[in-house]
């Protein structure tokens, strides 16, 4: 059966023709009237999707909550019988898909293509056999204060629209950065609507930089080893090949994207091989995967003209809601299971790096390239010659392994006073439990034996790295209204990849506790000497590590002052908070 229903879907996109450039009606977008060369202003397109919810009953707009631009984040839903519930959906058996758009506004090929495909939906025009299996929420413009800050210069590397968005938001944040940290109202805003649509698929739409190839467009999707089982098993034989062949049979052939940078195994060109993208928790399909939910992120190739980008954005749309409709009782199933399995699961990794001893054979169409004596340096340049093209197997490593994996504990114990980390688990629909009493527990405490910083900021943060713990077990006095975080729910990959500190994108490495890393006290030397002598009679053994340490350390013995110190530090003078990492595990 299954098979029958991806014949029957390829054929009906493959002889549905591409949306007319010659609309003059009131539903024509900006784009089609340009000929393909030209995308709205945010209040052009934000008015023309309220067109759409006016014209059509099944589609609706809504209002969400604020973004650093002030303006509010609208949210787009098309159902094929006006039932926007939610809940009503799941319960009737739909798929909710949710495709966000904008989130780089100098990137608009997934705006344009929201348009087409839904003016397509509502008019009967697209994907008729289908729409009835789901719901489909689109975010038409996330960034939108980059949105409002439109040039025409800023993306040297595309080719069009003439005039677009700007990358950084309206505090200049890059939004594809920020969602497991959530300095901006617009990712706090996002996570709001993505836990009210709970989505089955996600999609984030993107136009990539880099090497040149045949391909117009290029796929992130989910680190299948972060997403575990059974997701991994779906995505991997099922929903993954339906997409590549659903591409290929309307001729727009992908590939996955082409991740060439950033590690001494990668190659400056794509013909020896390329490596998975590692979707962390900062980016939209890392956060997604966090909550079960399969991400994917396209990524057009910026040297195609604009009209081919925003076809093909709109294929992998019809591919997307297609294999949702397809897949719709296995999507379902997994999902449920996934939240199941993710709630009792007893180990978690909370680093990755990518398996080389891994790969698979990728068919790639490129183009060769060489160097050549530059114009303006007469140094060797890259170049692309697009006059001789190529296609061969290349190898393709989309294998992690996990390089620290933690036991997780029954609870995590948050005091009410780190307000901020509160706040983001209410968002994001963690569940905690506040303390009724004032009461004593021994738990595991952190404390951050070293580490290392950013010294250049980094989406405004300087974050932390080869970051070493000891941990110790203690009792400790907590508060009425401090917080136990039971790890028994669909949202403990959240809790344990933010609260372990080692983890790729940890509150710890996002600055968030760099409290606990400056001493609030001190001493005065000429004060502490005496001192120092009558803590060497009260407790020998601090007196017998000094010795030891002064016979084996030459530096040491010569420095008064490291040892002066090293007497404040074993003594209980020394404070106690500092590097000692605020929140606790309460473990079975």
């Amino acid at each position: 059966m299954i098979i029958v229903l991806v014949l029957l879907s390829f054929t009906s996109a493959s002889t549905q023709n591409n949306i007319s450039m010659e609309r003059t009606d009131q539903l024509a977008t900006l784009y089609e009237r340009s000929g393909g060369t030209e995308t709205p202003e945010y209040k052009d397109g934000i008015a023309y999707f309220k067109l759409l919810a006016e014209q059509f009953n099944t589609i609706e707009m809504q209002n969400w909550g604020p973004t650093d631009s002030g303006e509010p984040l609208s949210l787009v839903l098309y159902s094929h019988d006006g039932i926007f519930d939610i809940q009503k959906n799941k319960a009737l058996g739909r798929a909710v898909l949710l495709i966000n758009n904008g989130i780089h506004p100098g990137e608009p090929d997934g705006i344009d293509a929201s348009m087409l495909l839904l003016r397509g939906l509502a008019e009967g025009k697209l994907l008729q056999s289908v729409n009835k299996d789901v719901l489909i929420a689109v975010l038409p413009y996330y960034n939108i204060g980059g949105a409002i800050n439109r040039n025409s210069y800023s993306r040297t590397n595309q080719n069009g629209p003439k005039a677009y968005g700007f990358r950084g938001n309206g505090r200049n944040y890059d939004l594809n950065r920020d969602f497991i940290k959530c300095d901006t109202r617009n990712a706090r805003s996002f996570a709001e609507i993505f836990h009210h649509l709970d989505p089955d698929l996600f999609l984030d739409t993107h136009v990539s930089n880099g090497a040149d190839y045949q391909y117009v467009m290029t796929l992130v999707y989910s680190q299948k080893d972060k997403l575990g089982e059974p997701l991994k098993t779906f995505q991997e034989e099922l929903l993954r090949p339906f997409l590549f062949d659903y591409m290929k049979n309307v001729d727009d052939e992908m590939t996955p994207y082409v991740n060439i940078w950033g590690s001494k195994h990668r190659h400056p060109t794509p013909d020896k091989g390329i490596e998975q993208f590692p979707d962390y928790p900062r980016y939209s399909t890392g956060y997604t995967a966090l909550f079960n939910t399969i991400g994917f992120m396209t990524e057009t190739h910026m040297l195609k003209p604009y009209a081919q980008r925003v076809e093909s954005t709109l294929n992998f749309m019809r591919a997307f809601v297609t294999a949702a409709s397809t897949y719709k009782t296995e999507l379902i199933k997994v999902r449920t299971e996934a939240k199941q399995t993710v709630s009792t699961k007893k180990t978690f990794p909370i680093k990755w790096e990518a398996d080389l001893s891994k790969s698979s054979m990728l068919d790639f169409k490129g183009f060769n390239s060489g160097y050549k004596k530059s114009q303006i340096s007469g140094a060797d340049r890259l170049y692309y010659d697009n006059d001789t093209p190529f296609k061969k197997e290349i190898p393709y490593y989309d294998s992690f392994k996990d390089a620290v994996v933690v036991d997780k504990p029954e609870f995590y114990i948050i005091p009410q006073a780190w307000h901020t980390i509160v706040d983001l688990f209410k968002i994001n629909n963690i569940v905690m439990e506040p303390l009724a009493e004032d009461t004593i527990l021994e738990v595991q405490v952190y404390h951050i034996d070293s580490y290392k910083s950013y010294t250049q900021p980094y989406e405004g943060h300087f974050p932390h790295y080869d970051i070493e713990l000891r941990s110790s077990i203690e009792k400790v006095a907590f508060r009425k209204g401090d917080f136990m975080v039971p790890v028994n729910q669909y949202g403990n990959r959240y809790i344990i990849e933010t609260l372990e500190p080692q983890a790729e994108d940890s509150f710890f490495k996002w600055n968030f506790f760099d409290m606990i890393l400056q001493r609030k006290e001190g001493y005065s030397s000429y004060v502490f000497e005496d001192l120092a002598v009558e803590i060497f009679e009260s407790n020998p053994e601090i007196k017998s590590a000094f010795e030891s340490r002064l016979a084996s350390d030459e530096e040491f013995k010569s420095n008064p002052r490291a040892q002066l110190h090293f007497i404040y530090e074993q003594s209980q003078h020394a404070e106690s908070a500092y590097k000692r990492y605020p929140i606790y595990r309460l473990m079975e």
